[in-house]
């Protein structure tokens, strides 16, 4: 049985992508940590931007697929500004509680900032911690969603196999983000707009074209949908299955954790 707090092999000496440049495992970890200290403040503003208003249409998707039910514990992992947890708090299930975790604390802030203005209070907690190693016991959590955070992560079969120990026999996770556009001139255009437009947009809106330009390279360098699935499969999770949005741009992966 693995035990919380217990990194699995993640050594700093191995190598990992930040967008297109080749860094150590825990170089990447404090360059992603610094990308969204920076974008912090225009996280929110840029997402409307970005998606054109799209990414609330994808997080309530995302929310109903998760299918939470009263008395549920769920882990809101990776949660930057909080809006999934916030999604979930308003279906008003009782007895829900929402663990919004995320590695950055400039990112938490603001998301436990918008839920007190939001009044969306009711049974969300905040905790700082890697995705890769997560400070709950074995089968924690009924439920667990990941929004736009798999690809900033540094190692993404630890967090796999994190998300896969959390949760409870019978619970399921889904995990929203970015991946790879099905029609050949589609996917062309997705590619000069995450990697041409986006720094631009970044640069002129958030003052930051760094920032969106390794956002931009993150997409594209991301595992596509089947080498997903196969990923999560790897770790023990059941009936994996994938939900294409927008023709592929982005996908909705939800498995099951059966008994072990």
């Amino acid at each position: 049985m693995k035990t919380p707090n217990t990194p699995q092999g993640n050594s700093s000496d191995e190598s990992s992508a930040f967008g297109y440049e080749t860094v150590s495992h825990s170089e990447k970890t404090r360059k992603v940590r610094g990308v969204f200290d920076s974008v912090a403040l225009k996280y929110d503003l840029m997402n409307d931007l970005m998606s054109f208003g799209l990414h609330r249409w994808w997080k309530d998707y995302a929310i109903k697929i998760l299918d939470v039910q009263p008395g549920h514990k769920v882990l809101d992992l990776a949660s930057g500004t909080g809006d999934l947890a916030r999604i979930i708090n308003g279906l008003r299930k009782d007895d829900v509680s929402v663990v919004c975790n995320d590695i950055n604390l400039s990112m938490l802030s603001l998301g436990r900032d918008k839920s007190l203005d939001n009044a969306a209070v009711k049974k969300i907690s905040y905790a700082q911690a890697s995705a890769e190693c997560l400070p709950y016991q074995d089968d924690t959590f009924d439920r667990v969603v990941i929004g736009f955070g798999l690809r900033n992560v540094t190692d993404k079969i630890n967090a796999l196999n994190e998300i896969r120990r959390v949760l409870a026999p019978g619970g399921a996770v889904v995990i929203l983000e970015f991946s790879k556009v099905k029609a050949p001139v589609l996917s062309v255009v997705h590619k000069f707009y995450t990697l041409k437009i986006l720094p631009k947009l970044g640069a002129l809106v958030a003052n930051d074209s760094a920032s969106y330009r390794y956002l931009g390279e993150s997409i594209d360098l991301h595992p596509s949908q089947t080498e997903l699935s196969y990923m999560i499969e790897d770790t023990g999770l059941k009936d994996v299955r994938c939900y294409n949005l927008l023709g592929g741009a982005v996908a909705v992966h939800v498995a099951r954790a059966l008994s072990r």
